[in-house]
């Protein structure tokens, strides 16, 4: 008998198979690439995060909170380390700065969610103006040091000069967190059926705030400023050859990565009703940098998830009897596997699995 039906067969299979796969990574890609897409996907993770945090990872809805607001400070970061090339060691200085305008607003002008979260942001902007005017005149190693210096200055006028504002060491303790639109305890519970997901009000805000904050991530990154970034990235000499006004646009970057900053510090005030002087110390601008390389540079997604599984091993793992002591030491095996085994991080390890599955280039 004839091998040749047989064979003529098993083409077909595979051929059929190789045409099912293309179209599952066309229809992928085709999915992914909409913003609308990018929205819902963030709409259902933070929905269900709560839950399954809550149940099955010996999570609580406080870290849970702690989480996101973290994440929309690793997102603004990426937009400045991951898609136009600048490392920053100095990035406390928005985050803590923010949160320090947001306390004192909220204590002065007005207790108001919304203003103290706008204040906050809008102090975190004029700030990166400042800074990066000064800071992007040198590139490279001397650019990440003057945002170091900055950062410390700022922690050091704090912790002294401005005391009279600050509180000093102790940190901002009269922080006045009213309801949300007049009527809406940010503090309290949540109706039914929501109270299925998460029992807490704030993380419901946060979680809104998460959602809009990765539209307009998604939104910059994908509008020709985001195309500008990823050339001053690759090449910033060619990039000026072109014709491009480099330096404003490293500023613009920096000034879009100090809001996210700005509103991640705001939500902090908001979530703890209190500003510890150590969110501005050089560590949390190290935080920041490590949650950001472990999720994945250049990813939309990944620094959302570096920033939850430092906060995990921080907060969860830390209070394990036997591992606890070590939680450090496990951060940074965590850190090592992952660089070693995904350079491009977390999600780059999550987008290198889907590429088995159906098929298809990264983005």
């Amino acid at each position: 008998m004839s091998d040749e039906p047989r064979d003529a067969t098993a083409t077909a299979a595979a051929d059929t198979d190789a045409e099912v796969t293309g179209g599952l990574a066309d229809r992928w890609a085709d999915f992914r690439d909409r913003e609308i897409s990018t929205v819902l996907l963030t709409v259902v993770g933070v929905a269900v995060f709560p839950f399954l945090f809550n149940n099955f990872l010996d999570g609580y809805t406080q870290l849970a909170t702690l989480m996101l607001i973290y994440g929309i400070f690793a997102v603004g970061f990426d937009i400045l380390l991951g898609y136009t090339g600048l490392l920053s060691f100095g990035h406390a200085v928005f985050f803590g700065g923010a949160a320090y305008a947001a306390g004192i607003f909220s204590a002065s002008v007005s207790s108001s969610p919304l203003l103290v979260l706008l204040a906050g942001t809008a102090f975190a902007v004029l700030l990166a103006w400042i800074v990066g005017f000064l800071s992007l005149r040198r590139g490279g190693i001397y650019f990440a040091i003057l945002t170091l210096t900055f950062g410390q200055m700022s922690f050091y006028l704090a912790a002294s000069p401005l005391a009279f504002l600050t509180n000093g060491e102790n940190g901002f303790t009269s922080v006045d967190i009213g309801s949300l639109l007049g009527v809406i305890d940010i503090h309290g519970g949540v109706p039914f059926p929501l109270s299925m997901l998460v029992d807490n009000m704030l993380y419901v805000f946060v979680a809104v705030v998460t959602v809009l904050s990765v539209a307009m991530a998604n939104r910059i990154l994908h509008s020709p400023y985001g195309t500008v970034f990823r050339a001053i990235r690759e090449n910033e000499r060619r990039a000026e050859f072109v014709g491009l006004d480099v330096w404003r646009y490293k500023l613009m970057a920096f000034i879009i990565s100090a809001a996210f900053a700005g509103i991640a510090g705001s939500l902090f005030t908001i979530e703890g009703n209190y500003v510890p002087l150590q969110s501005l110390y050089w560590t949390e601008s190290g935080r920041i940098v490590i949650m950001t390389v472990l999720g994945g540079v250049g990813s939309l997604f990944g620094p959302l998830f570096g920033a939850g599984l430092y906060l995990y091993i921080e907060n969860i793992v830390s209070g394990f009897e036997t591992l606890g002591p070590f939680w450090h030491l496990i951060l940074g095996v965590v850190f090592v596997v992952a660089v070693i085994l995904f350079p491009n991080g977390i999600w780059g390890g999550i987008d290198y699995v889907r590429d088995m599955v159906v098929g298809g280039e990264d983005e």
